[in-house]
């Protein structure tokens, strides 16, 4: 699987979250603090992972910033984004079994290295539900993307 990740710090579970991914068989694309000369400023490095997956070039992404909502609201303003800030795998299952989120938003200070590996366990274990109100769900999300770009 393609998938961006971006972190406005080049922290350890930022680099753990790369060695992580790509240990998993993954094909990863930094962005932020992640890849030098890049733009490692919470918001712009986040839209970057979320237009990746938007536009096609990754099929999902990681964001990450200090507390993790920074990087979840920006990735969020992307139409055809749906990012989920995961504390832990209970929330990480849910995101992807409900909302089908396709992007994982994290926050740097409280992930460790076992949660980490928890939550990416949930997160890439789950599938999107064939619940018919849980897809109703997800397809009124996407229409409010429409809405807010028709404006």
């Amino acid at each position: 699987m393609r998938i961006s990740v971006s972190s406005d710090m080049d922290e350890p579970v930022a680099q753990f979250l790369l060695a992580e991914l790509r240990r998993r068989g993954h094909d990863v694309q930094p962005h932020g603090a992640l890849l030098p000369g890049d733009n490692a400023e919470w918001a712009p490095c986040s839209e970057a992972a979320a237009r990746d997956v938007a536009d096609g070039r990754s099929d999902q992404a990681v964001v990450c910033c200090w507390t993790g909502t920074g990087a979840a609201i920006a990735a969020n303003k992307v139409p055809g984004v749906r990012a989920a800030l995961c504390v832990d795998a209970y929330t990480a299952d849910g995101a992807r079994r409900w909302n089908d989120a396709n992007v994982l938003a994290l926050s740097l200070r409280l992930t460790s290295e076992p949660l980490l590996k928890e939550i990416l366990d949930a997160w890439f274990t789950a599938e999107a539900s064939p619940d018919p109100g849980d897809q109703e769900n997800v397809a009124h999300v996407g229409r409010l993307d429409h809405h807010r770009t028709a404006r």
